[in-house]
């Protein structure tokens, strides 16, 4: 199995609402991702296995020193094989390399392994309100 990082990798919105519905375990929903993408992003990093999108994370911004993960999904049949450690590596390194001091990422606590463990994040106070 050979896979590929790419930062601002192409996609097509037909492949990306796939793998979301498939990783998330939703119905797709034939979102806009390429307007929603350029709009918000500084970039995204797109994985990809014989040329099949497998990963996907997209890294939001203020457009000053603060970044944001968001998205970080892997297909299933790949979950567990270090796709989403890759993944999240890369848009580090590339948030970095834009000039962005702090990355940020909300997740749930059953990914709290995988954000503090596997990639790095440390544990920090935050506040949520929902809208």
């Amino acid at each position: 199995m050979t896979i590929t990082y790419e930062w601002r990798g192409p996609f097509d919105d037909a492949s990306l609402d796939a793998l979301h519905a498939d990783g998330f375990g939703h119905p797709v929903t034939g979102t806009d991702w390429r307007t929603q993408l350029e709009r918000h992003s500084l970039g995204w990093v797109c994985a990809r296995e014989d040329g099949a999108l497998i990963g996907f994370v997209n890294v939001v911004w203020d457009g000053g020193v603060h970044a944001f993960l968001l998205d970080t999904v892997v297909a299933r049949r790949c979950q567990g094989e270090g796709v989403g450690a890759a993944l999240v590596t890369t848009a580090v390194e590339r948030a970095r390399a834009a000039g962005c001091a702090w990355l940020h990422v909300d997740f749930e606590d059953h990914l709290r392994p995988f954000y503090l463990d596997a990639c790095g994040f440390e544990e920090t106070t935050a506040g949520l309100i929902a809208l």
